[in-house]
């Protein structure tokens, strides 16, 4: 019996210590991916590489020069934390010192020169400035790309379209300012009451490229999870709210909410300070603009929204686009909303098959600001 309880107490400590270590393995991933983990590995291998370039630069001057120091340094400076960083950098002075005493009878071509110092200095100095970034954000540099890959990835799929019936054609484009990968505008769209509403959400969200891009992937999330849940005159005063709760120090947005019917061709878009859509009735041939009348999202509480209603028939092209397409400093938005619809004119006979693409290339293709268009068209 005694020995009996004795294996069961020698398992249950077993337990425990397993308990611990899984635990202190879970703390140090996550520590590690913060930025603050252990980086022993990394800062043991380059420390031998230090005395390895020192030998062969004492022993082939020719073949290695004393700058070669600064392989090391830069990849410290992408691997190690600061204060691992520093420790290299004092042997890698220390390395400098040597070859300096041993080169010192050699020839003024292999020997460690006021020059070498500064080039290695400099690419420390510039080693620092990034490990220090590093530690400030929380980002290994191994994984920091692949989470940029990740986020943008994430945009582009909250932003994908849902399948229509047959009879519809939808199709975005949007580009980010200055060639970037991440955008302030951003769309998000689902199919609501059982597949017979379309409703879609364009938004441009104050600022462009990168600045706006985390933002726009916060607020792409909280929107998606917004449309469908709430009846479509309830989204922009929520959205409103939502935004306001941020308190970002560039916290407003426009946005446009459009609410089709897939059955009878009728439609609702309200707008909170967004550029007008624009209709193409097939019949005319004629653009018409359809302005909603409503506030910027996250400016005060309690705004209200108001709607306007249209109906596409066969034929019919519904445009909605952010404010970069039409928008500079050397023209009326009036102006920029005749060249799009002149330049979308082109695209009638061929049912507007891929012209959002062609159509931000012909009419803002070098404009600094994000630029999204979205084409809804009804075919006979």
């Amino acid at each position: 019996m005694a020995s009996r309880d004795g294996v069961n107490a020698h398992v249950a400590r077993w337990r425990r210590t397993a308990h611990r270590a899984r635990i202190a393995l879970r703390r140090s991933g996550v520590d590690y991916f913060r930025g603050d983990g252990s980086d022993w590995i990394a800062f043991a291998g380059l420390l031998l590489t230090i005395p390895a370039l020192t030998v062969a630069t004492v022993w082939n001057p020719e073949w290695f020069s004393p700058t070669a120091l600064v392989l090391p340094i830069v990849a410290g400076g992408l691997l190690l934390r600061p204060s691992s960083l520093l420790t290299l950098y004092a042997v890698a002075a220390g390395a400098l010192i040597v070859e300096s005493f041993t080169l010192g009878t050699a020839p003024a071509d292999v020997t460690v020169t006021p020059g070498n110092v500064l080039v290695v200095g400099a690419c420390g100095f510039f080693g620092l400035v990034l490990a220090q970034f590093r530690a400030r954000v929380g980002v290994p540099w191994r994984r920091g790309g692949t989470m940029l890959f990740d986020l943008r990835e994430r945009i582009r799929v909250q932003s994908a379209l849902p399948r229509l019936p047959k009879g519809w054609h939808c199709e975005m484009s949007l580009r980010p300012a200055g060639g970037q990968s991440f955008s302030g505008d951003f769309v998000v769209a689902a199919r609501t009451h059982g597949g017979r509403t379309l409703e879609v959400v364009l938004t441009d969200v104050s600022g462009k490229g990168m600045d706006a891009g985390s933002r726009a992937l916060l607020l792409s999330g909280a929107f998606g999870g917004l449309l469908g849940s709430l009846p479509p005159h309830g989204f922009l005063p929520a959205a409103n709210g939502y935004l306001l709760r941020q308190d970002w120090d560039e916290g407003f947005a426009t946005s446009i909410h459009l609410v089709l019917d897939l059955e009878s061709g009728d439609y609702e878009i309200l707008s909170a300070g967004h550029p007008p859509a624009l209709q193409l009735n097939a019949a005319t041939g004629q653009w018409e603009e359809k302005a909603a009348g409503g506030p910027l999202l996250g400016v005060y509480d309690g705004a209200e929204f108001d709607a306007v209603k249209g109906s596409l028939a066969s034929g019919d092209v519904l445009m909605l686009f952010t404010d970069g397409l039409v928008e500079a400093s050397d023209r009326d938005i009036a102006d920029g909303i005749d060249r799009l619809t002149g330049e979308a004119d082109r695209y009638v006979t061929t049912g507007f098959e891929g012209a959002a693409w062609h159509l931000i290339e012909a009419c803002a293709k070098d404009v600094n600001d994000d630029r999204a268009l979205l084409l809804l068209s009804r075919r006979g």
